[in-house]
């Protein structure tokens, strides 16, 4: 059993205002911050390209210290100016100030789930002795640092249940972890440790369980060294983390990821590998219940196709795939008869996406994306559909998971205009009921409306996008909109519920998610459409988005906000850079800007399949072409810009909006502000509560102060 504590893609959802205000006490011009120059040239294949700001890369040099120190009083001398930022972060928490559970997992009898009380720093995770029990409290992160920036990552229980694994971040907003066992008979934490995890889960095997790890980095560059020779291991209860028995490495291509995870009987290990430059990966099995000491390959070659275990049918195992098949299907692997044309087609590739399959309670359960909305089937171990779960209505359904002896699963289902509600299925009647319902302050059933549309991209393509505003709205042009995108590496923007966004919402504003290619919305013939040398097909579809919002009259250029962060970021970027006169504000958050040297840091070199790489010839000349850095243009007036990133991001490291802005100040930009927030104990998002309400209100405020409209309290 598994809790998993979600960290999901950062998206700010900005608040809304009905009344335009006076002239703009902001419209006096801005006095940045004097960044340095330096001499630095690159030659790309006969192609020089000036890098002035290079320096900037060095988080730790005392010069970049002492400039983000300069741009932060800046933005927040920008900030205190602004009348009713107090209130919109007042209106804020009060709309997120409601109890917040995850679905339960269950465990020897035992209940665990996650809660929230409303405005917790970190959600504290519980224990109780089945339904009727009374919750303890297991492990509260907000114990975890004085300032509550440390969270609890994961969660894993021994397949006995008398252990347990989980994790806490090593650096506050950083993705390397540490790993501690628990004695779950005495709830005490034993002397094990696992450090400089990253990138892992933990899978238990016996009396130990595998992890992942990279070697101890430089403490001056724990957050920037490029990451290099991940190795599996695997830990014996007990013994110092000297001791863990090396699983897997590959000195030769340092380059690569690895992973073990176990099967739920702890019968077979999987081995994943996966080469960065290629979509998909390489994929082998061992029988630990024979003693086996080696991997065998089940795919032993890269490839853009992926192969994922799902389970196993006693000898034989479930491989979710994507090879010649775009939507996804799932093969029964017979290791007897390991050739692939002796695979069996066990559920075959429909014409909708195959979200995810999870195994519990002796069955299947296949969610498929229908235009972006789930739908959810029960399979038997056979292979043979039994039924569909009814849904609410079209929106997102996760959860469903659990071990095999289960009898009954639990599953959140939401929407734009439909909060999280936690539901229970009954296995063996296929009944399904409300389990637990938020009690949302502000929030009223059929007071906002939300509905999908189709627009056309430049060559085209139907592209889908989310709606949602208050009931009744008026098409005249004059609604302030967000329009959030992302589109890249094969993630879907599901269409979810947000507490805050009801401030925007209730005040007549309009939020438009646009389903861009490059996602996984429809499946990988989806993703290759945006991806390497067909990136502007994204910026494409995110183009004709937000003149669609403008034709339809929902708003008009003085009332749209583009917003979206780390690919979403490089989408930010990427648009305005080319259609600057369709946006009034621009939020680029945590955003790949550099695309000629992001592979040169920490996870970037995870990212060259999608976006290739600037040490192929072609590809360089299509990075150079689109990359947000290196296409501001002088003499070009762009929209006002709030840059947010952190000083703790190792996933996307903060030089990429470090140079950005300094690029987007020096050319003048324009008489709107271009400003950069810079968190402090933050990573790739913010690292709890606190700053993310603090964040979210200042974004919204500069959002309203630069459309010259004020919120009306």
């Amino acid at each position: 059993m598994t809790v998993h504590i979600a960290r999901s893609i950062r998206r700010v959802l900005a608040l809304g205002v009905i009344m335009l205000g006076n002239a703009n006490a902001f419209s006096q011009p801005m006095t940045y911050p004097t960044t340095k120059k330096v001499d630095q040239t690159d030659v790309y294949f006969g192609t020089s390209v000036a890098d002035p700001y290079r320096w900037l890369e060095d988080d730790n040099a005392a010069d970049t210290k002492a400039w983000v120190t300069e741009e932060n009083k800046a933005t927040f001398a920008y900030l205190d100016k602004i009348p009713y930022r107090a209130q919109v972060l007042s209106r804020i928490k009060q709309l997120v100030n409601y109890a917040r559970y995850s679905a339960p997992s269950q465990k020897n009898g035992n209940i665990y789930f996650l809660k929230n009380d409303g405005l917790q720093n970190q959600s504290v995770l519980y224990i109780q002795r089945g339904f009727d029990g009374v919750p303890e409290v297991l492990l509260d992160p907000n114990t975890f640092s004085s300032d509550g920036t440390v969270r609890l990552t994961s969660f894993s229980l021994s397949r006995n249940g008398k252990y347990a694994a989980y994790g806490k971040t090593a650096i506050p907003g950083s993705d390397w972890l540490d790993l501690y066992v628990m004695d779950m008979a005495t709830r005490k934490t034993l002397p094990d440790v696992i450090h400089w995890v990253k990138y892992s889960g933990v899978s238990w095997r016996g009396d130990g369980f595998y992890y992942s790890r990279f070697p101890q980095p430089e403490a001056s560059k724990q957050l920037t060294t490029r990451d290099a020779n991940q190795k599996v291991y695997y830990h014996k209860l007990g013994r110092p983390q000297s001791e863990d028995i090396l699983v897997y490495e590959n000195p030769e291509h340092p380059a690569y990821y690895a992973s073990v995870d176990a099967t739920e009987d702890e019968r077979f290990a999987f081995l994943q590998v996966q080469d960065p430059s290629k979509r998909g990966n390489t994929l082998s099995v061992r029988d630990d219940s024979k003693g086996e000491k080696t991997f065998r390959p089940i795919i032993a070659e890269f490839s853009d196709d992926s192969f994922d275990p799902v389970d196993n049918i006693g000898d034989k195992i479930l491989i979710s795939t994507n090879r010649a098949a775009p939507n996804r299907k799932v093969m029964l692997y017979d290791p007897k008869h390991p050739d692939e044309k002796d695979w069996k087609t066990f559920l075959p590739e429909k014409s909708d996406r195959l979200e995810f399959i999870s195994p519990a309670g002796g069955k299947l359960f296949v969610t498929y994306l229908k235009d972006v909305a789930a739908h959810t089937y029960v399979y038997d171990r056979a292979g043979k559909l039994e039924n569909e779960i009814a849904l609410p209505g079209p929106g997102t359904a996760t959860g469903f998971e659990g071990r095999k002896d289960d009898r009954e699963v639990f599953y959140v289902f939401t929407s734009m205009n439909y909060p999280p509600t936690i539901f229970r299925y009954d296995i063996a009647s296929k009944k399904t009921a409300v389990f637990r319902i938020p009690e949302i302050p502000g929030f009223k059933e059929g007071a906002f409306e939300s509905k999908q549309v189709f627009f056309s991209s430049k060559d085209g393509t139907r592209v889908p996008m989310f709606l949602v505003y208050k009931a009744g709205l008026k098409l005249d042009g004059t609604n302030p909109t967000i329009l959030y995108g992302y589109g890249g590496f094969d993630i879907t923007l599901n269409p979810t519920f947000s507490a805050s966004r009801l401030a925007w919402l209730e005040q007549g504003g309009v939020f438009a998610m646009a389903n861009l290619r490059g996602g996984g919305e429809y499946g990988e013939k989806w993703h290759e459409a945006g991806m390497r040398l067909n990136k502007q097909n994204v910026f494409d579809d995110c183009i004709a988005a937000a003149q669609y919002l403008i034709d339809q009259r929902y708003t008009s250029p003085q009332y749209l906000a583009l917003q979206g962060g780390s690919n979403g970021g490089l989408l930010v970027g990427a648009v305005v850079n080319q259609r600057p006169d369709l946006f009034k504000v621009a939020i680029p958050e945590f955003g790949v800007m550099d695309m000629l040297r992001f592979q040169k840091f920490s996870s970037g070199n995870g990212w060259v399949a999608d976006y290739g790489s600037s040490d192929d010839e072609a590809q360089f000349r299509y990075l150079l072409a689109y990359s947000p850095l290196h296409n501001i243009k002088p003499s070009v007036s762009y929209p006002a810009t709030l840059v947010v990133t952190s000083d703790h991001d190792d996933r996307v490291v903060p030089a990429h909006s470090f140079k950005y802005i300094a690029t987007l100040q020096s050319t003048g930009g324009g008489p709107a502000p271009h400003l950069i927030r810079i968190d402090t104990n933050s990573g790739h998002g913010s690292s709890n509560l606190t700053k993310g309400l603090e964040e979210a209100a200042d974004i919204y405020s500069f959002i309203w102060t630069n459309m010259d409209v004020v919120p009306k309290y």
